[in-house]
């Protein structure tokens, strides 16, 4: 009996576990390149009581086992990587990427992040830097005289210069490429650190090898279903709900057991 409250005790934490996951997707609906994760779930060790294939004469073996199963958990939140909506924003410094990749920025520590986010502004000095102030990498550096900025879908950035100055270019956006972007570490603030599941980052030209192209003015939308993951939170509350009853059931037979032995 103690062992079937442990084992829907470990239903309980697996499902509330999955419910802060779906509350976490549901909290970042409008998060610029937000990737929605998903909870995954592996069962735990079984008791052998019987084993499969044992002897059970001379000339005579069981032909299955009889293990016990003790519940399960959550071992990892896997980010769905699939594309989010595009939404336009007329902002020439706005740039999404439609495809595989990510962004560069250089921390405070000078290591690196990737990020989905490419709402970028600019810094005092005409950096290109993220919301939270951080320069883009490689650096492209805005000049004050500059009437306009074109980014192309290879990446190259160009500005048209005030007075008839002409088109001027300043620089090339390059895209980070990981071949198990899943293995990425969340850092918060829309970025990801590199870790060894992911791999090192293959640096590519926008539009080649695999890499996707950029997009001006427009920024990738958080990938999260609202629809799906509501579906999801009632499956959850379900199982939550189940467990629950197991718990309730063996509290039953234990009193019975108390009130009639």
């Amino acid at each position: 009996m103690d062992s079937s409250l442990y084992v829907a005790k470990t239903g309980l934490n697996a499902q509330q576990t999955r419910m802060t996951v779906i509350a976490n997707n549901l909290a970042n609906v409008n998060t610029v390149g937000f990737k929605r994760d998903r909870a995954v779930f592996e069962d735990l060790l079984y008791l052998n009581i019987r084993q499969s294939g044992g002897q059970t004469g001379a000339d005579s073996e069981a032909p299955t086992g009889f293990m016990l199963g003790t519940g399960t958990r959550v071992v990892a939140s896997e980010k769905i990587q699939t594309q989010g909506n595009m939404i336009s924003t007329e902002n020439a410094l706005d740039v999404a990427i439609q495809g595989p990749g990510y962004f560069q920025i250089v921390q405070a520590d000078g290591t690196l992040s990737y990020t989905r986010d490419g709402s970028f502004k600019l810094s005092a000095e005409g950096e290109l830097v993220n919301p939270a102030g951080l320069l883009l990498q490689p650096q492209i550096v805005i000049p004050q005289e500059a009437s306009s900025v074109t980014v192309g879908t290879d990446g190259i950035v160009s500005v048209e210069l005030a007075n008839g100055g002409g088109n001027q270019e300043i620089g090339q956006l390059q895209v980070a490429r990981f071949l198990n972007p899943a293995g990425l570490e969340a850092m918060g603030q829309n970025q990801f650190k590199e870790t060894a599941s992911s791999g090192a980052p293959i640096l590519l030209v926008p539009g080649e090898q695999g890499a996707g192209d950029l997009v001006q003015g427009m920024l990738e939308a958080s990938n999260v279903n609202v629809v799906e993951e509501l579906v999801t939170m009632i499956e959850t509350q379900r199982a939550y709900e189940v467990n629950s009853k197991a718990i309730s059931a063996v509290d039953s037979m234990l009193r019975f057991l108390n009130n009639n032995l």
